[in-house]
């Protein structure tokens, strides 16, 4: 068994006409995995336009937490109480950053991966030695970096990557070399 992070990556396709009914579920789900231990956040990421897929992560602190999680009787429960509100359901599980790019043999090129993480990575960091270098400008090297790393990563595990990656979407998942549709011109003709 894993003693690392573990990630569970779930996919719902919305059924008709119960757009809103899936969004509360999703978010009870969330809620539900708050009070099991070794939780460390989840979230839910809303499909791109046109399609009707959404994304929820949990992640929790090692595979026997997350085992834990998912064979409980208020997952299962849970998981009874949503079984109408999608259709073609998916699971799958991933260790580190691949869960951030989706499952294996969907994910973009690493080249593609480094440049969504650097993305979200440097205005962050940025804003960060903007805002917070004149306070810690006093500490030596070492104490700086250890500041500002224990309070950047989880931002950007947990907020900043995982946005990166849904406002990429279209860019990461372009592998075929074909250039990505122009967006709708706002001008009047």
């Amino acid at each position: 068994m894993s003693t690392s992070p573990v990630t569970l990556m779930v996919a719902r396709r919305v059924a008709s006409g119960r757009y809103q009914d899936l969004i509360a579920w999703l978010r009870e789900g969330e809620q539900l995995a708050t009070d099991f231990p070794g939780y460390l956040g989840s979230g839910v990421l809303a499909p791109p336009p046109g399609d009707d897929e959404f994304q929820i992560i949990f992640r929790f602190a090692d595979e026997q937490t997350l085992h834990a999680w998912e064979h409980s009787a208020s997952r299962t429960a849970w998981l009874g109480r949503g079984s109408e509100l999608f259709a073609h359901p998916s699971e799958h599980r991933v260790s580190g950053i691949d869960g951030w790019f989706g499952a294996a043999g969907q994910r973009p090129p690493r080249w593609k991966q480094a440049i969504a993480i650097w993305l979200a990575f440097f205005p962050v960091s940025l804003l960060f030695n903007f805002v917070l270098g004149p306070l810690l400008s006093d500490m030596g090297l070492l104490a700086r970096i250890f500041v500002s790393t224990l309070a950047l990563t989880p931002l950007m595990v947990y907020f900043f990557i995982p946005l990166s990656t849904h406002l990429l979407a279209g860019w990461l998942n372009n592998t075929q070399g074909r250039p990505l549709p122009a967006a709708p011109s706002t001008q009047n003709r």
